[in-house]
């Protein structure tokens, strides 16, 4: 069917507040009404509060409607909204909505725009050019570009990229593996799910790059357990490029392999952590192994094994496309390109926000986000997913960079930021920390098998008021011997939420002593 094209997302989030409803409504509104509408399903421009949002293409552009619900349907249609017409549900031209003019996406460039599923599509929107320069170079020049781009990892620990690559290529192996990390627990993200639900081709030829650049010749994408509908969009996308040569044994034609695969996660928080994952990957319980020797030296089966996540293999074809220096003029310090940010919790605007680095955190908060939903004042906001450190008002000038979070006691981790209002028990939450960890711990080593454990029962000491200055120093103590004595960054983590609460809030943490004195 030809006629208006409108696009309906088919992302999980907007999937969960009734897309599929609102797609089959305007599929049978216009078949009732006679008009040719053609309906596709693309990803999500990451304005959540605005979901499902629907977009008509018109010839002046995509005009934006939202929040649409099913029952809305027949409104739009009386007021000529497949011509763009006025209606209360409408934004304007999509592009010009702040929330998305004020951002630079890159590596978001196409979720949105697109049916993630169309290999053609995604070529007609600069796809498989990245690919097709890096089998002009040499796996060293290509190792050397993202090295150049000052590409770190968007997963947490933002090691530079281009050194992992290096140490991957010089070593000698019969066989090579890239895998992409996809298993995003973290809480408040989002940014990974929305990428492969909404550009997976642009994730596929990153992780095809990573091969031809280290010798790779087999990949895998381990993907969360609880994102199904991923899993369908990327094995759809897998096997088009497959059929049109971009995957097997002769990569666009140039004689060089590599194959793809995903592999669904086993559930566990601690298999997002390297070599739990590649322990899981193998058949194995997920637990922590010791370093070294380097995943890029001996990782999966024992292979030399490139393992980033999925927004930093993304990320790579931008930079063979239009070289490391377009790329590294984004950005501030030694955090160059592009951050996807995402605003969760009570926060009035949540979504995804993609910009350089150095943008505030006040700015994503209030210039973005609104402030909160609730209208009461925002009094911390957690970065970095539960083991990142809870922000005051006194810390939202931070800019977004790995080196100026460090130095406030956070860390950016995968940009997801939770946002709690005035009402927000701050020592609750240091003790869900503690609790957290001592769940998902894999039980390997003993910092964080049973110091997370006796975390939670000192807070609970604390929050009772029983002996507070004794109680403050043995947490104190004990987060000192998490950070420094845990295998991996779970048990080693794990105190900058607690400390964050007690140096920030500490009053939260002597109500009860407040209350006796009181009394």
């Amino acid at each position: 069917m030809t006629g208006v094209t409108v696009f309906v997302p088919g992302d999980a989030a907007a999937v969960a507040v009734g897309a599929d409803a609102t797609a089959a409504a305007i599929a049978a509104e216009a078949a009732r009404r006679g008009t040719a509408v053609t309906i596709v399903r693309n990803g999500s421009r990451g304005l959540l509060w605005l979901e499902p949002l629907v977009e008509v293409d018109t010839p002046a552009g995509r005009i934006a409607y939202g929040p649409v619900d099913a029952a809305s349907v027949p409104g739009l249609f009386a007021a000529g909204f497949t011509t763009g017409a006025a209606h209360p549900l409408r934004h304007g031209p999509t592009t010009d909505i702040p929330y998305l003019k004020r951002q630079e996406r890159l590596t978001f460039a196409r979720v949105g725009l697109i049916d993630p599923r169309d290999l053609e599509a995604y070529k007609r929107h600069d796809g498989y050019r990245g690919l097709a320069a890096a089998l002009g170079m040499t796996p060293a020049a290509i190792v050397e570009s993202v090295t150049a781009s000052g590409l770190r990892g968007r997963g947490g620990a933002a090691f530079p990229a281009g050194i992992k690559w290096k140490t991957a290529l010089g070593a000698a192996a019969d066989r090579k593996y890239v895998v992409c990390n996809a298993d995003e627990g973290d809480s408040g993200t989002f940014s990974d799910r929305m990428l492969m639900e909404g550009d997976p081709f642009v994730l596929i030829e990153g992780m095809t790059i990573a091969g031809l650049a280290t010798g790779a010749t087999q990949g895998y994408i381990y993907l969360r357990f609880e994102y199904p509908l991923a899993k369908r969009v990327l094995q759809d996308a897998i096997r088009s490029a497959y059929a049109a040569g971009y995957l097997g044994g002769d990569v666009m034609g140039s004689g060089r392999r590599f194959d793809l695969e995903v592999r669904m996660g086993a559930g566990a928080y601690i298999c997002g952590e390297e070599t739990s994952l590649l322990e899981s990957l193998e058949g194995k319980r997920g637990q922590v192994r010791f370093k070294p020797p380097l995943p890029a030296i001996q990782g999966l089966f024992g292979k030399p094994t490139v393992i980033n996540n999925v927004i930093t293999l993304a990320s790579v074809p931008i930079i063979l496309d239009r070289g490391a220096e377009h790329y590294r003029d984004f950005g501030m310090g030694r955090s160059r390109g592009t951050l996807p940010v995402q605003l969760t919790g009570n926060i009035k605007r949540g979504g995804l926000v993609e910009a350089p680095f150095g943008m505030t955190l006040r700015e994503l908060l209030y210039d973005f986000g609104g402030g909160t939903l609730s209208g009461r004042p925002i009094r911390a906001v957690q970065v970095g997913g539960p083991l990142g450190a809870y922000l005051p008002e006194s810390r939202f000038d931070t800019k977004l960079d790995y080196e100026a979070f460090a130095d406030v006691g956070g860390m950016l981790g995968h940009g997801g930021i939770v946002v709690f209002d005035d009402r927000v028990d701050m020592a609750a939450q240091a003790r869900y920390a503690m609790e957290f960890c001592a769940i998902e711990s894999c039980g390997k080593c003993t910092p964080c098998r049973l110091g997370s454990t006796r975390g939670v029962e000192v807070i609970d000491r604390l929050i009772a008021g029983d002996e507070p200055v004794k109680q403050e120093a043995l947490l104190r103590d004990l987060c000192e011997t998490m950070t420094h004595g845990s295998l991996c960054a779970l048990g080693g983590l794990t105190a900058y939420p607690v400390r964050s609460a007690l140096d920030h809030f500490p009053e939260d943490f002597r109500k009860a002593v407040a209350a006796r004195a009181g009394g």
